[in-house]
């Protein structure tokens, strides 16, 4: 088996499930070191209640080839952003990848909520959970990462830049949060690009992570029972897809053409030949603009 990331560390930020434990794990059976944060470990749970767990996921990354370390930590809090970086520094003396999924907001939006009419204490929050914490994480982790030439910064977004420039996402707060995530890409590009390192937005399509499968009442092993109720739902990925997306643009030689970019697991896995766990290729975005959003029946042909 290739492990093309032998002897790479990673920072996976926000891995307590969904595309970043799919990350993670990705990373992981390509041969990578990759510390994994949440808040939610098997002595202690986030605001979430969820049983999925940061110790979880570095287990998952260990049996796939990897070396998974769990780190409990608040990215709201510096102080805990800086002594995890302290602690990879000491460890591992450099960062080559660092993925920013950090959310934490699918409690605290109102759909088609107005700004007025949104409780504005949760959407605050939101903002506080989607943005603040990235800023605060790259602030201390990419000295680390500019230390070796050739890192890897991945900003985790919902929605494409094309796509979310042109249409509304949800609400105020949930709008604005995406698409500050995507023009933070764009800037870190800027500061990073004549230093080395390459930084890219990535979004996955319709994830069926293990809130989305939960929210539909299916497990990943009958997932398609839910088409039933949500038909579009057909075009939907693991979270294991966007993580091959991942690991792709980690061991690509020739990353920094993707610098400041928008992109997609599923315009990535044109690119470079990876599948989900199934054999297809799942290009969501692309389906949203012609089949979902028009009103078209759901029919994924040409589409995965």
């Amino acid at each position: 088996m290739s492990h093309p990331l032998d002897g790479r560390i990673a920072l996976v930020a926000g891995a307590t499930r969904g595309a970043g434990r799919g990350i993670a794990v990705e990373l992981g059976a390509a041969g990578a070191t990759v510390y994994v944060t949440g808040r939610s470990t098997r002595t202690r749970r986030s605001e979430y209640d969820r049983p999925e767990t940061i110790d979880d996921t570095a287990d998952l990354v260990t049996g796939a080839g990897g070396h998974g370390i769990a780190v409990p930590t608040d990215h709201l809090e510096p102080e805990q952003v800086r002594t995890l970086v302290d602690r990879i520094a000491d460890e591992q003396g450099r960062l080559d990848v660092l993925v920013n999924d950090i959310w934490g907001g699918e409690t605290l939006f109102e759909w088609d909520s107005t700004v007025w009419e949104h409780d504005l204490d949760k959407g605050l929050r939101l903002l506080r959970l989607a943005v603040e914490t990235h800023a605060i994480t790259n602030h201390y982790a990419l000295p680390l990462l500019l230390r070796h030439p050739g890192g890897l910064v991945v900003e985790m977004t919902d929605g494409t830049a094309e796509y979310n420039r042109d249409t509304y996402r949800v609400s105020f707060f949930y709008d604005i949060a995406k698409a500050s995530v995507l023009r933070m890409a764009f800037a870190l590009g800027h500061e990073l690009g004549p230093r080395g390192a390459t930084a890219v937005a990535l979004t996955p399509g319709w994830l069926r992570s293990e809130m989305m499968l939960d929210t539909f009442g299916v497990r990943e092993d009958n997932w398609r029972d839910a088409l039933v109720r949500v038909p579009h739902f057909a075009i939907s990925e693991t979270p294991r897809y966007v993580g091959r997306a991942v690991a792709a643009l980690a061991a690509d030689p020739e990353v920094a053409r993707w610098n400041g970019r928008s992109l997609s697991s599923g315009s990535l896995a044109r690119e470079y030949g990876f599948t989900d766990l199934d054999g297809s290729r799942p290009d969501a975005w692309r389906y949203m603009v012609e089949v979902q959003d028009p009103g078209k029946q759901a029919d994924t042909s040409g589409y995965r």
